[in-house]
Parts: structure tokens; sequence; C-alpha cells
């Protein structure tokens, strides 16, 4: 049997790139077409070399994974060994999906041509049917990590955030708290909650101690010697269950680091919100972020 080296090289890169992209939809993953299409042009041309038997090693499991390894990476970029090892694993359950789906329409369509060498199929089978496949399988794939997603609680969604102020930092836990829609209503810059008890490190005992006042307008710039936050301070409104028309201190934050799995997500123009009570009763986390922190901010350079 005849096996075309161009129709080889298109059915892989085709799926390699459904699989490379479902991946980092279903991660929510800010992709670059071109680095995905190289990624697939890498994993196609290795299928290539298999097939002609140019790399016998190829059944080889370690190479399996270097493989993958490059592929994720020349993907996504990665910022951290955590981030990586997490875009490798969702690349192979979309792989493993999209293959299944795949395999089950070769058994239903029966193709007469088709055999296996090194561990891997090919024939002269209807391009048509491997994309039907991988799509089929990314939808597959997609409901079921949606499915999952819904089911994590509140308090599993946990992220790192560095707080900036005044040259002076804080590492806190924040939840992510889809319900939070607070924002500066003058900026629009979105709001971060955060313990009184946790700001003592990057802000004055005056401030803290005097929010009442503050928002009262009963409070003395030079005798709480508060002057250089003058430009930073905000008044930002809130509506809560049992208060209606609330008023929180907040201050502008030189920069807020989210650290996540897959990213280290800044934001230069995010304000504090001091809230007077805790969080959480284990101390599990002491600050609440909502939606707008992690979507649509600049990525941190690394």
């Amino acid at each position: 049997m005849t096996i075309y080296v161009d129709v080889v090289l298109l059915e892989n890169l085709c799926m390699n790139y459904i699989i490379l992209f479902g991946t980092g939809y279903i991660i929510k993953l800010k992709m670059k077409h071109l680095r995905i299409f190289l990624s697939s042009v890498l994993g196609a041309i290795y299928a290539i070399l298999a097939y002609a038997g140019i790399l016998p090693m190829y059944a080889n499991i370690f190479v399996k994974i270097i493989l993958s390894l490059c592929m994720v990476y020349i993907a996504y970029n990665p910022k951290t060994i955590k981030g990586m090892l997490k875009e490798l694993v969702v690349f192979y359950l979309v792989s493993f999906a999209l293959g299944g789906c795949a395999f089950a329409l070769l058994y239903i369509v029966r193709p007469q041509d088709i055999f296996m060498k090194d561990g891997v199929y090919i024939g002269t089978y209807p391009l048509k049917i491997a994309l039907l496949g991988g799509i089929t399988g990314f939808i597959i794939t997609y409901i079921a990590f949606k499915a999952v997603k819904t089911r994590i609680s509140k308090n599993e969604i946990i992220y790192k955030a560095a707080i900036k102020l005044d040259e002076k930092e804080i590492t806190i836990n924040v939840m992510l708290d889809t319900g939070n829609m607070l924002k500066d209503p003058i900026s629009n810059s979105p709001v971060v909650l955060v313990e009184k008890s946790k700001l003592y490190d990057i802000l004055p005992n005056n401030l803290l101690e005097n929010t009442k006042n503050i928002l009262g307008g009963e409070w003395n710039e030079e005798e709480y010697n508060l002057n250089t936050y003058r430009t930073k301070l905000r008044i930002i409104p809130f509506t809560s269950v049992g208060k209606q028309n609330g008023m929180m201190v907040g201050i502008k934050a030189d920069e807020i680091k989210i650290i996540t799995d897959v990213d280290e997500i800044i934001n230069k123009n995010a304000i504090i919100c001091v809230y007077e009570k805790t969080f959480s009763k284990t101390g599990k986390y002491s600050g609440l972020i909502g939606i707008d922190m992690l979507e649509g901010k600049e990525l941190a350079k690394v």
C-alpha cells in the first residue's frame, strides 16, 4: 500500500493543532496561533520520521514524553514548572479523548487499507474521519472539564497574591469570588478585599485605625501624617446582604501580582480595600479577588 507523505503530514498537523488548541481553550490559556502551529508542525514531522523508520525509538515512552514536553513548551511557553505539568496532563487527556473518538469512527467506517506501524495507525482512511474524531473528542473533553469545574468548591480556588505599595510588599492567600464585582467607580479599576490585619506591614497604623473617620470626612491629613496617600485614597461603594449603600476605604496599589498554576498575572491599577473582619475562620485565605483580576491583564515576563 502506498502512503503519501503529504497526507500523513496534513493529517498529523490538523490533529496536533486541534489537540493543542483544545488544551489551551479548556484551561483558558492565552494562546498564539503561530506557536500552536509550529508545535503542530514539530509533532507532524516527528510522525513522518517514525513512519519512514528513521526514528525507531518512536515507540519508546521516554521519547514520547520528551516530544510532548517540547510541543507543550513551544505552544504555550509556560512560566512555571507547575503550569507546565498542568498543561502536559491536560494535553494527554485531550489527546486520549480525541484519539478514542477517531478510533471509534474508524471502527464504524471499517476501512480496508489500514495497519499499525510502531504503535501508530496509518492508511488511506479519509482525512475527514480524523478531523471529525478530533472535533468530537474536543467537545466531549470540554463538556467533561466544565462539569467537573462546576463542582469545585470556592475554598479550592485560592491563589497567592503579592501586593506592592511604596516599596513594601506582602504576600497573602486570596480566594477567587466570581460574585465580587467591586470596582472603583471613577477609574473602573478592579478591587481586592484584604483583611485589615494583613495590611499593617505596608500601610501606616494611623490610616488603618481611622478608616471610619476617613469615610466620614473627620480626619486631618497632617495629624495622621497621611499626605503621601492623598492621591492613592479611594472611597469604594458596595452593597451586601443586610447593608445597602456601604462604603469602604481603598488604596491604589503600585502592583498586585496574582500567582496561578499557569501564569503570574500583574495588575498595576487595582485597588486594595480594607476589610474590617476576617474571611476564613481557619485562616486559609485573607483576601477576595474578582474574575477581573485574572482576565485581560499584563502577564509577568519571566
